[in-house]
């Protein structure tokens, strides 16, 4: 996260934009409060409706429903399974075929019933969580917009800042110095104050570009989120119930085999061949089904991945505030120095005009 942080906020103004820049130089005063607390406040106010939307999402999405049902749908398909092994119509099949047949014919229409049903709604959850996928790559793209604007109006802030300090506000202090005059002084100390201002300003901008840097991440976790739980929902209605139906038919067959040739012992051995293959494929379905049930959302390792780089940003989000902290303190030293310079030149200027 620390470098794709020195990557973002690195990034190279287009020519487009550097026309921007100047254009916002050049407009900027800071003499007038109400533009320095307006400035940028559009592009932040962008970054706070991303984040509402992006949160929305969050509280919205359920995936402990989708993961359920699914949990559902397996208990489904073992139940029917487990039903016929407890009636033994695989073990009597040769003893009552006519019988056996309607039966598991029966069970396996009344497993279908609820089979579908969870069908459709896992069908529906998928198609929502694809909506949501798109949906978070176009927050994505309107966030890369929001931080480009961000560095426009920090760079330019930057640059204004770095222009009043080494121009204009030097210039203020010698014409306060030569004129020996309060109202000067005051003059420029006043417009040191107004550079303070809007540094805070350009600071506050920072803030809410870390924030923007920090969205970044956390959208492509939804994002991989989604994905996972929208391909495993298509792999249970791809495979794992077609399967079924499969082999619920291989058992059908079976069984109107064996109901017409019961009597003859040669297909009494190719059944019971059938069968053991039929339940060896069952027992592989079962196995991969049961794997695919208990495999995680999200790995360990992405997670931790995505702990440790908002960890580290937050560290850097620490340094930069403790950094401003110091320059500001660093500053509040030169301005009471300049101060007590003043006010000893005052003195000094009320005792000569009292000779």
């Amino acid at each position: 996260m620390a470098e794709l942080m020195v990557q973002e906020q690195d990034v190279t103004l287009s020519p487009e934009e550097q026309k921007q820049k100047e254009a916002l130089i050049k407009k900027v005063d800071v003499t007038d409060a109400a533009q320095v607390m307006a400035y940028g406040h559009e592009t932040q106010q962008k970054i706070s409706e991303f984040s509402d939307r992006a949160l929305q999402n969050v509280r919205t999405l359920d995936t402990g429903e989708v993961s359920g049902m699914l949990t559902k749908l397996v208990g489904q398909l073992k139940g029917f399974e487990g039903a016929g092994e407890s009636k033994g119509f695989f073990g009597k099949l040769f003893s009552n075929a006519r019988s056996q047949v309607e039966t598991m014919k029966a069970a396996y229409d009344k497993v279908e019933v609820n089979v579908n049903v969870i069908t459709d709604s896992l069908t529906k959850h998928k198609d929502q969580l694809v909506a949501d996928i798109n949906m978070l790559e176009e927050l994505y793209r309107l966030n890369q917009d929001h931080f480009r604007e961000l560095n426009l109006y920090i760079a330019a802030g930057e640059e204004k800042l770095q222009e009043l300090r080494d121009t204009e506000l030097p210039a203020l202090a010698a014409k306060a110095e030569a004129s020996q005059d309060p109202a000067d002084a005051q003059a420029a100390r006043d417009f040191a104050e107004y550079i303070e201002r809007f540094d805070k300003k350009v600071h506050d901008l920072r803030l809410t570009r870390t924030v923007s840097i920090q969205m970044a991440p956390q959208m492509r976790l939804m994002q991989n989120n989604d994905n996972v739980l929208a391909e495993k929902i298509q792999s249970t209605l791809v495979n794992t119930i077609p399967l079924w139906k499969g082999q619920m038919v291989i058992a059908l067959g079976l069984a109107h085999a064996a109901q017409a040739l019961q009597a003859e012992q040669a297909v009494t051995d190719m059944t019971n061949e059938l069968l053991r293959r039929n339940a060896e494929t069952l027992r592989q379905g079962t196995v991969q089904t049961a794997k695919a049930a208990e495999r995680g959302v999200v790995d360990i390792e992405t997670l931790r991945l995505t702990n440790q780089t908002l960890i580290q940003t937050l560290d850097e989000v620490r340094a930069i505030h403790e950094q401003g902290q110091a320059e500001r303190k660093a500053a509040e030293k030169e301005l009471a120095g300049m101060e007590e310079t003043l006010r000893c030149k005052l003195l000094e200027f009320a005792g000569k005009s009292g000779k």
